[in-house]
């Protein structure tokens, strides 16, 4: 794995940046090197510049990034992101991306901990609820393996919005997934 040398939270002048990276992450034959892909369920875009600058702004949210310094850079790397936030009472979690290459090698598992220490130790937080496509099985199964569980809630895919996506199927909905903190 990538060291991760440092979390820091984004600014509007990360947007682009971010764009980019969960777009990589999620659409596109780019995402294909990872395992979090959703190409075959969607294409187009997967983040609204516009909804993320919104998301960076509000209180009671963070848009996290991680990051390390490869050696000769001057600046550093973007490895992956998420955005925590306080919703209804409990953390959201969600736009979680890391960068395809880097996939499975614990990143996400280290950005999951850290947002979920956010939620829990500085907001006092009682849970953690994200909403995953349903039809994404081994991404809820690694959710599952982190102390997440389904609920059985389920909210319906904005279809007709292009801001999350064109979907290539009519059967997209998402579930609610949660975690006491």
């Amino acid at each position: 794995m990538t060291p991760v040398q440092g979390f820091r939270d984004a600014t509007p002048a990360d947007v682009d940046a971010i764009v980019a990276l969960v777009t990589s992450a999620y659409r596109g034959d780019a995402s294909r090197v990872g395992w979090t892909t959703e190409a075959d369920l969607l294409e187009g875009s997967r983040i609204d510049p516009d909804l993320l600058r919104t998301d960076i702004a509000r209180p009671r949210s963070r848009v996290l990034l991680a990051e390390t310094t490869p050696d000769g850079a001057a600046e550093p790397a973007l490895l992956a992101c998420a955005h925590v936030a306080e919703d209804d009472g409990v953390g959201y979690f969600g736009m979680f991306a890391v960068r395809p290459d880097l996939q499975g090698a614990g990143l996400g598992h280290v950005l999951l901990t850290e947002a979920e220490r956010i939620a829990r130790e500085d907001w006092h937080l009682p849970a953690m609820r994200m909403a995953v496509i349903d039809l994404r099985e081994s991404l809820i199964a690694w959710y599952e393996r982190r102390g997440y569980r389904r609920t059985g809630v389920y909210k319906p895919f904005p279809y007709g919005d292009v801001r999350f996506g064109i979907p290539k199927r009519d059967d997209l909905r998402f579930e609610v997934l949660e975690k006491a903190l």
